[in-house]
Formats: structure tokens, sequence, C-alpha cells
């Protein structure tokens, strides 16, 4: 009898064990890959800091796929908290501000002040653009405009003025009121997540002009037509 209660008390132990590291791993999912997008993003600085531009557009499509997909796992696992969205938060200011902003390449005042303007665009966007209602958001989503930016450096082989003028325009995208609509990539229709498959694929196996069209092509279709094309129907 002292042998099976024993093996009893031991095997409830594991199995409790087990569940309790479920249980943190659900509600740590979309935080890891925030951590992710987070790192992603100061891995992409110091390579702009080194001059090793292409380097820093791949980490910053990557941070881009990474961000879509921690708020579907988020909602997808009911593990959103305060924590998680201002580690989102913070993850999206670094990739898609301050990482993004150092591809304009300031050298003078005026470059300087466009790549402030920027990283307060994204700033402003990130903590002030609430709009109370579900699903919407209030001006033009950070990493859209960073896909843009860095689709539009690498197709242009880092053509600084065209990068600078892009960069000008979705700024006043970013702080414009008006509203676009919650993408929600992966838990919408089939073909919304063949797009993000898409990109997966397109990033991480083939070459830099490939992926940076396709990404082009699918930012430019968020920003132009939001709720043409892009209005959530999950």
């Amino acid at each position: 009898a002292g042998i099976f209660q024993s093996t009893k008390k031991l095997f409830l132990s594991e199995r409790a064990g087990r569940g309790r590291t479920l249980e943190f791993i659900r509600k740590n999912a979309a935080n890891g890959l925030s951590v992710a997008n987070l790192v992603a993003g100061l891995s992409s600085i110091l390579c702009s800091l080194n001059r090793q531009y292409h380097h820093s557009c791949w980490l910053l499509l990557v941070g881009f796929l990474l961000d879509l997909a921690d708020g579907a796992v988020a909602r997808r696992l009911n593990a959103c908290s305060a924590l998680g969205a201002k580690l989102d938060d913070f993850a999206d200011f670094t990739t898609f501000g301050l990482a993004t902003a150092l591809l304009l390449q300031p050298q003078g005042v005026l470059d300087g002040l466009l790549a402030i303007a920027y990283v307060m665009a994204v700033f402003a966007r990130l903590c002030f653009f609430s709009t109370g209602i579900p699903f919407t958001y209030r001006g033009l989503p950070c990493p859209y405009a960073s896909s843009l930016l860095v689709s539009t450096f690498l197709l242009t082989a880092g053509n600084v003025t065209l990068l600078r003028v892009t960069a000008i325009v979705m700024i006043l995208f970013m702080v414009d009121r008006g509203f676009y609509p919650h993408d929600k990539v992966l838990e919408s229709q089939l073909w919304k997540k063949v797009v993000y498959a898409g990109g997966v694929a397109v990033v991480l196996f083939l070459p830099a002009t490939v992926a940076s069209v396709y990404c082009l092509a699918w930012s430019t279709s968020y920003i132009i037509f939001p709720f043409a094309i892009w209005s959530c129907k999950a």
C-alpha cells in the first residue's frame, strides 16, 4: 500500500508539473514572439550602425512577420495581458521605429530631424492612437510602414533620396487618424493565411529581391486598399 501511495503521489506530482509547464508556455508563447521581434530589432540596429543594411532589412522583415504572429498567438491561446501589450509595444517601437529610422542614414541636421520625426510618429501611433473600436486601428500600423520602407530600400539599392520621400509619406499615413482595419491575417480567410505563409517562405528562403517585391505588394495593398481588400472577416 505504501508503494502504491508513493507511486500515485509521484504520478500526480509529475502530471501537475507538466500542467504548470504547459500553462507557462501557453501564457508566454506570444511574449516569446515579442521578445524575438525585439531581438530582431536590436540586431537590425547593430547591423545599420555597422552599415550592413541588407542584413538590417532582412531582420526587419522577420520582425514584421513575428509581429503579425504574436497577436494571433495571444488571442488564440487566450493569453492577452497588460505585460504582453507593453512588451509588444516596446518591441514594435524598437523594430519599426528606431531600427527602421536608421535605414534613412541620417548625416546632417535635416536628415536627423527626419529620422527623429519618423521615430516620434511611431511613438505617437503606438501610445496615443486608441480607437475604442474593436479590430480597428487609427492611423497606419507601423509594421506596414516599416515593411514598405525596407522593400523600397532593397529594390532601389538604398537610394536615400527616394527612401526619405517614402519615409515622409509613411509619417503622414501614421499620424493621420483615418481608420485601418485590424488585418488579423492568421485568424481570417484562408487566402490571408496563404499570404502570410508566402511571406515566411520568401523572406526565409528566396532572394532579397523576391522578398522585397512580395512584401512591397503586401504592404501597399494594405496601405492603399485597407477596407476593400483587408477588412477583417474572420
